[in-house]
């Protein structure tokens, strides 16, 4: 079973690359982020023409989250978290797909920071161990997936200098993604790649793509009964560099 995790920045601007990504390397079940759609104007025909069932979140212009199965309809479990009740955001989706418990991940970005938005940033990151902790007890296999907004350690960025500053790697940040794989969650791709220098995004600004001045950003966590089954972890790279491309490349595991 493969089992992907893609942040497409714009499934409508994007939606050429994300069926020819679909159609080339067949995941199971492929977890989106960053839809930047209604519920509305999802494009879930063109999707369910490919033969992949689908259940998504949208938000009009910003965020949104969905989860995609080869052959077979996501079995919804809930969207967003608890913790804020008046948040607006659509960052967070959860199904049962396939025998594996599935969420689709879209975590703040924190910038600029100090202030209210990397406050919120971590909030939520609190609001999803909760959540994770909570699936944990139900003892299914599981996976959360997604854009986490988190540069994990300083090998899983080009430059520490460059980033020193940024919310995706401040102290706090990397302290609250420590705290999920402290509760049992294994983060695929490092285990994989323990060296790091593996990236998952590169900006569209200053030539980062053929200077290849990314960073990693984008995990799948797998509960202990995945990770027993975790064959491999890897980037579909070249995803990134075709004509009007996310900033994201493509993550996936295989499992036995």
């Amino acid at each position: 079973m493969r089992i992907a995790t893609f942040n497409i920045n714009g499934i409508k601007a994007r939606l050429p690359r994300l069926l020819e990504w679909l159609a080339e390397t067949q995941p199971d079940i492929a977890c989106l982020q960053e839809l930047k759609t209604s519920d509305e104007t999802f494009p879930d025909k063109d999707i369910r023409d490919l033969g992949y069932g689908c259940i998504w979140h949208g938000q009009k212009g910003f965020n949104g989250v969905a989860i995609l199965a080869k052959g077979d309809d996501p079995v919804e479990v809930r969207r967003g978290l608890d913790g804020e009740p008046e948040d607006e955001h659509s960052r967070y989706i959860e199904a049962d797909v396939m025998g594996v418990r599935v969420a689709s991940i879209y975590l703040p970005n924190g910038n600029p920071q100090p202030g209210p938005k990397f406050d919120y940033k971590l909030r939520w990151m609190k609001c999803l161990r909760d959540r994770a902790s909570a699936i944990w007890a139900e003892e299914v296999p599981a996976v959360l997936a997604g854009d986490y907004n988190v540069i994990p350690q300083d090998h899983d960025v080009f430059s520490v200098q460059a980033m020193q500053d940024d919310a995706l790697m401040q102290p706090e940040s990397r302290a609250a993604y420590r705290r999920l794989l402290g509760d049992g969650w294994t983060d695929a791709l490092a285990s994989r790649h323990p060296a790091g220098g593996v990236w998952t995004y590169w900006d569209y600004q200053a030539g980062a793509w053929p200077r290849d001045a990314g960073f990693r950003i984008d995990h799948l966590l797998l509960s202990p009964a995945t990770a027993d089954r975790l064959i491999d972890a890897q980037v579909d790279k070249a995803y990134r560099g075709r004509e009007k491309a996310s900033d994201h490349a493509p993550v996936w595991i295989e499992l036995r």
